[in-house]
């Protein structure tokens, strides 16, 4: 059945995220991850999952699934790792030494969630403290009065929108990117109710409107409608505000993305279409034997009832 010309057409859960040489696919009961080896074979290995208590608690929920990304995703990031560059390990540091003569089996997990956290601690630096600290120093030679927050608003999405075209210039992120093509590609047509196939997967959007470049970009709209409404009293104080209230962006940013990605209409096309346009920096259109790879990521984690996978 398609559902494609449908007035409400089908919205997945089903969401995934592009690796090295991979993709990780995200299902209602599991994840999997596939890699493309050396050999040229296809890797795949199956999680199974357990669904989050906070999963109903509106905002809440934005958070701890925001953390919860982060450490898996960086998991399935140093697995692809591993699969695609087997013989291209680095040296033991000192402290990741220490760690496992510390923690012995623990290590690699502690190891994982503190990389992914300082991934996350990296990207609010870039993002939101760096923006405020130039707009403090912009502050000290040119009076900008009440445009204090618009000024930093602009300078967060010229930041953004900077890192996003140097890194795209990377040979192995432009792979990448183009697995997120792939990735987008196979859940349209899983959403259009098509066979998965690669000649049916071509012909579909590289785009989607809950990609986490969307996320990423609504989060920052969000902290900039929010924070015009905060007096600047001192730069620190300002960071300080910022990193507290943090949680409560990302869950408003999330219960924006969750709603964009279930309904259609003139509200969530407008919340979608920045992000929509920012993918065409972070996705492009990927070869046929990436899309094979995102066809092996995403059937194991697709129930037999799609219901189950709607959103």
């Amino acid at each position: 059945m398609n559902n494609s010309n449908q007035t409400n057409p089908y919205r997945t859960s089903v969401g995934g995220q592009a690796l090295i040489e991979g993709i990780m696919m995200k299902g209602p009961q599991s994840y999997c991850v596939a890699v493309r080896s050396p050999d040229g074979g296809i890797d795949t290995s199956v999680t199974p999952t357990q669904p989050s208590k906070w999963n109903k608690i509106p905002v809440l929920r934005g958070m701890v699934n925001f953390i919860g990304s982060l450490v898996v995703g960086y998991q399935c990031l140093m697995h692809s790792a591993e699969v695609a560059m087997p013989d291209e390990e680095e040296p033991e540091s000192r402290f990741e030494k220490w760690v496992n003569d510390k923690l012995g089996e623990k290590a690699g997990s502690l190891l994982t969630t503190v990389s992914a956290v300082l991934g996350g601690g990296l990207a609010i630096v870039l993002f939101m403290i760096l923006p405020t600290f130039l707009t403090g120093l912009i502050g000290r030679f040119v009076p900008l009065g009440a445009f204090k927050a618009a000024v930093e608003g602009v300078l967060k999405m010229v930041v953004f929108v900077l890192y996003l075209v140097l890194i795209s210039q990377m040979k192995d992120i432009k792979r990448m990117f183009q697995y997120h093509g792939a990735e987008h590609k196979t859940i349209a047509c899983y959403e259009a109710g098509e066979e998965l196939t690669v000649a049916n997967i071509r012909t579909k959007s590289r785009f989607h409107p809950r990609c986490g470049t969307s996320f990423i970009l609504i989060v920052l709209v969000v902290s900039i409608i929010l924070f015009s409404f905060i007096p600047w009293r001192t730069t620190l104080g300002r960071v300080g505000l910022k990193l507290l209230l943090l949680p409560v962006v990302l869950g408003i940013s999330y219960e924006f993305i969750r709603y964009a990605g279930r309904h259609e209409n003139w509200f969530t096309r407008i919340v979608s279409a920045p992000g929509l346009w920012m993918q065409r920096l972070t996705t492009a259109e990927p070869l046929d034997e990436m899309i094979e790879v995102a066809i092996a990521a995403v059937q194991p984690v697709l129930p037999a009832d799609r219901e189950e996978a709607a959103w």
